[in-house]
């Protein structure tokens, strides 16, 4: 039987913590190490092709390890630990 669908490389929420935080890294935060949220979203659904299901993922797997900071609006993140060995 063939195979229709190929891989997804940020199917993993791992993988997708990792490419967010690499994006994270790129972006230049403004006021207060802050990094728009578009910023790092733009990239990841539109350059990298990654789902929204995946972008969440990514997103919320950054912010239970502490490696991220979701303000409550949603407009920005902060970087907390910019060593990715915590995502595995």
């Amino acid at each position: 039987m063939s195979k229709f669908v190929e891989a997804r490389p940020y199917a993993q929420p791992e993988a997708a913590a990792k490419r967010l935080l690499e994006i994270c890294k790129q972006v230049l935060p403004v006021q207060d190490g802050r990094i728009h949220i578009e910023k790092i979203n733009y990239p990841f659904l539109f350059r990298d092709h990654g789902t929204t299901a995946e972008y969440r993922a990514g997103l919320d797997l950054l912010i239970k390890r502490n490696l991220l900071l979701l303000h409550e609006s949603g407009t920005y993140v902060q970087i907390l630990q910019p060593d990715d060995s915590l995502l595995g």
